[in-house]
């Protein structure tokens, strides 16, 4: 048997932290903690309880999800798949705003994401299952931010172009810029 502990690893966004979950593997295959509040609580990380939405998402190879800064916090992770993901500090009074931070995401690996940071990710499998854990319900209209994921200020190194097959939705193409924000 093979374990691989629970570690936790801040990032240059204030409160945006990276989670290796706690890995149990045999010959049977692996059991992922995908949340022990004892352990995050030990690591210094905030309670996620209660969880009040949970949504997975399957998109394919290309797809670019987000930006999107809803006012919520939220726990990211691959289910199936890999994928890119990129979060953007959109809340004015942060020590870090403005800071964009890039993950390669994998299994076995989360994301903890503050109310107001942007939370964006690319497909790389031929279909990725992307997990949002949230601490409050998305409603239409709700407070928060979105920001145009090719917005060419921000120079996200999206692994798969628009011209390789990368695919974006109108309404995220068609967010503001992150200097227009208010």
């Amino acid at each position: 048997m093979d374990v691989t502990p629970m570690t936790a690893e801040p990032t240059a966004i204030d409160g945006l932290v990276l989670v290796t979950m706690k890995q149990v593997e045999d010959e049977r295959g692996v059991v992922r903690e995908f949340y022990r509040e004892s352990s995050w609580l030990e690591a210094g990380l905030p309670t996620l309880g209660p969880w009040v939405q949970v949504n997975i998402t399957e998109s394919r190879r290309g797809a670019i999800r987000g930006l999107h800064g809803e006012a919520m916090s939220k726990v990211v992770a691959i289910a199936s798949g890999e994928a890119f993901g990129a979060y953007v500090d959109a809340r004015p009074d942060s020590p870090s705003y403005r800071q964009l931070v890039t993950v390669e995401l994998r299994l076995g690996l989360q994301v903890v994401v503050p109310n107001g940071v942007c939370n964006g990710f690319q497909a790389l499998s031929e279909s990725t299952q992307y997990l949002y854990c949230f601490d409050g319900e998305w409603m239409p209209g709700m407070a928060g931010s979105a920001i145009n994921p090719l917005d060419e200020t921000l120079d996200i190194p999206w692994p798969i172009s628009l011209g390789e097959g990368a695919l974006v939705s109108e309404k995220d193409a068609a967010a503001p810029s992150f200097g227009s924000l208010p």
